[in-house]
């Protein structure tokens, strides 16, 4: 089960492993949306994303047994960069599949980490179910990127740590995908708080907590070439969706251009770098300021590893939102 004192636990045994990302403040965020706005910046995280430590956390609790078998995974990027690089610091062979459009960004990494990268189907579902074919050949141990308590704890010391910083939030907006990181920092900040409001958001091209939270039913079938390939995920998780049933206030959605304008906006005003998944949060913030109700909004920057060759799209895209 996830609990505030497992990820309570995770938070100090990964205390040494991990960067304390920033919190930072932007005056002219805040004067834009009418609220104070922290922005954790998990993008600054070792590999560039959140995922490391939910991976590192999960190998922490691995019988040597297990390690010795390999690990091996399905991602869509992040999770593949954070199980590479502590599967590495622990001397133990891991397999990642990857969708074949994944970012060459990440898949480069992974494999710089020590990976044996294989790119297969072209959504995440696809890639977790060929991994899944190789896990029952192999009998390497699975770490799942997200339909795990361990992984999930590991997240949510994201929160922990960010009240730590700044004890007024009121509200988290967080990325989803299949759902790892909100149920943990949503377990985790109403461990501290429970008035803390905890508001997910998906891309509006693939969404189905969204319509899972909801109990609606997509007009049209989910696509996978969203910018925010990094959330890309066709089923809600098997322990994830419970719990965000459980936890999570609500879900939004953004769209491409949305997402899009997010990203250069903290480019040119923060100067910072921000995946498409990394910036469905600001991207809902903006978009729905007058619905989400804050004083003090933590947003989650969950990652930065972006394809700069793909600067020309975001650039339509956000042009096509201004006009």
């Amino acid at each position: 089960m996830l609990t505030g004192e497992k990820i309570y636990k995770a938070l100090e045994r990964l205390k040494p492993i991990v960067h304390s990302t920033p919190l930072i403040t932007s005056e002219t965020t805040n004067q834009i949306v009418g609220k104070k706005v922290y922005f954790k910046m998990e993008n600054q995280q070792k590999t560039g994303a959140f995922k490391f430590r939910g991976a590192t956390f999960k190998l922490m609790q691995l019988t040597n047994e297990q390690l010795d078998k390999g690990v091996i995974t399905a991602s869509a990027g992040n999770h593949a960069q954070g199980v590479a690089y502590a599967s590495r610091k622990l001397g133990v062979k891991a397999t990642i599949f990857m969708p074949e459009k994944t970012p060459h960004s990440k898949v480069e990494a992974t494999q710089n980490y020590g990976a044996e990268v294989v790119l297969v189907g072209s959504s995440f579902q696809e890639a977790y179910e060929a991994s899944m074919i190789r896990q029952k050949e192999t009998g390497a141990t699975y770490v799942h990127p997200f339909d795990d308590y361990d992984i999930m704890a590991g997240q949510g010391t994201i929160a922990m740590e960010a009240l730590r910083q700044e004890d007024r939030i009121d509200t988290f907006i967080v990325p989803i995908g299949g759902g790892g990181l909100i149920s943990g920092m949503a377990v985790a900040a109403k461990h501290v708080n429970k008035n803390i409001r905890i508001v997910g958001v998906q891309s509006e091209m693939i969404c189905p907590m969204y319509h899972d939270f909801h109990q609606t039913t997509p007009n049209s079938p989910y696509r996978a070439d969203t910018i925010a390939e990094g959330i890309a995920v066709k089923q809600p998780g098997e322990l994830t969706s419970p719990l965000i049933h459980q936890y999570v206030d609500d879900i939004v959605t953004v769209t491409e251009e949305e997402i899009a304008s997010a990203i250069l906006y903290m480019l040119e005003r923060n100067k910072t770098l921000m995946e498409g998944a990394g910036a469905v949060a600001l991207a809902a913030l903006f978009a729905h300021k007058d619905y989400i109700k804050s004083r003090h909004c933590g947003i989650v920057v969950s990652g930065g590893n972006f394809d700069i060759d793909k600067i020309p799209l975001i650039q339509q895209l956000a042009n096509q939102h201004i006009a």
